[in-house]
């Protein structure tokens, strides 16, 4: 009996039924904590990275003791939300190249490139057509916007690494500074690497508003709990979608 269970789960997404609908577990407590741990780097680094781009916070008596760094407390903070991300990256990378849980993530490879699909996706958007039946977790439209986030992350990442290793020249920045250097020469100077970096961010600030408008979107029309998935991993909907 449990090995028919399992292999009925190994088969669909979903672990049981209710009436007509069918659902269960759809994200792992680590995919939800990734999940939320990136969600919460990505505010925190834009809104340090806007500040150590351009500081416009300062105190209002100014003093020559070497008392007052504010600057240097923003970039650290800068620091530990970018290696959060980090990890919550490579993760997540983890979970969908090499788990059974990424199977239906992988899955959505087969609709990325399925033309008719991704037409039908846009007409369910612009609320002209029903959603297209899908083989993973994600419709065309939400596989590339994915990609092109971790492009973003990817590139973000290896910046600001490189980034990291020209002011932190000890342990960690020690071991990366041959690294850093070239990417320094690869991008053609230290302020090309800057440059790129804030590229990648805002590249990241967009795909973040497209994500966020299409898990409203599908959680509003679809009425399939996506979004609560998200918090408490769970998502039930009807057989015949």
């Amino acid at each position: 009996m449990v090995d028919a269970v399992f292999k009925e789960a190994s088969m669909s997404k979903f672990l049981e039924k209710k009436g007509e609908y069918e659902g269960g577990i759809e994200f792992s407590a680590g995919f939800r904590w990734q999940h939320w741990i990136r969600a919460i780097a990505i505010f925190a680094l834009v809104a340090t990275g806007f500040y150590i781009a351009d500081p416009f916070i300062t105190y209002a008596n100014v003093s020559a003791e070497p008392t007052r760094f504010l600057h240097a407390e923003i970039r650290e903070w800068h620091v530990i939300f970018g290696f959060a991300m980090i990890g919550a990256v490579i993760y997540k990378l983890f979970l969908t190249l090499f788990t059974k849980e990424g199977k239906f993530e992988r899955e959505s490879i087969k609709d990325a490139f399925n033309i008719k699909i991704a037409i039908q996706q846009v007409g369910y958007y612009l609320l002209l057509t029903k959603h297209p039946h899908t083989k993973g977790i994600y419709n065309p439209l939400q596989f590339w916007a994915y990609v092109g986030l971790y492009v973003f992350f990817i590139g973000i990442i290896i910046t600001g690494l490189a980034l990291y290793a020209e002011v932190y020249h000890q342990g960690l920045g020690a071991m990366l500074y041959g690294f850093a250097k070239s990417v320094e020469s690869m991008f053609g100077g230290l302020a090309n690497v800057r440059y790129w970096h804030h590229l990648f961010m805002w590249g990241i600030i967009i795909v973040v508003f497209i994500h966020i408008y299409m898990a409203v979107y599908n959680a509003v029309f679809g009425k399939n709990g996506s979004m609560d998935a998200i918090f408490s991993g769970m998502k039930y909907e009807k057989e015949d979608h």
